[in-house]
């Protein structure tokens, strides 16, 4: 979850990896200079809203405008300068990114979450970056705070 507040709720999918690729392939299919750019990406289908649009999240050390501090460990941006940054091994320790977002009005995640149409468990940036993706839906089954 990146925003929950009273306008509505925004999320990222972190268990739906599409593949892996350049930091170069990326920046040159968004228009931009990929000089210098070393190292891969892993790509993640984000979620059914706006899938054209690209999220990357990544862990707090780095800050850039427009960053979204989402816990003080993980944060977000759509900000592609931030993936030039990541191919010159001067942007953030771990990073991903997302294409597409799940997004709720107001009101509408409470109202699934009463239902229990989803669970909750504390937020751990080791899920989010290094674990099996896999073994992630098992692993977050067994921490969730709200029994099915």
């Amino acid at each position: 979850m990146v925003q929950h507040d009273p306008k509505g709720a925004l999320g990222i999918v972190i268990n739906r990896p599409v593949e892996e690729v350049p930091v170069a392939k990326l920046l040159n299919a968004l228009g931009m200079d990929s000089k210098d750019s070393e190292g891969q990406v892993r790509l993640f289908a984000g979620g059914p809203v706006q899938p054209q649009v690209g999220f990357i999240i990544y862990t707090a050390e780095y800050r850039r405008t427009g960053t979204i501090n989402i816990d003080g460990r993980v944060a977000m941006t759509t900000d592609p300068q931030v993936l030039r940054d990541i191919g010159r091994r001067e942007g953030p320790r771990q990073s991903l990114v997302a294409f597409g977002y799940a997004g709720w009005g107001p009101g509408q995640l409470e109202g699934e979450l009463t239902l229990r149409g989803w669970f909750t468990m504390p937020e751990d940036p080791t899920l989010v970056f290094d674990f099996d993706r896999d073994k992630l839906w098992d692993e977050t089954m067994k921490r969730r705070t709200i029994p099915l």
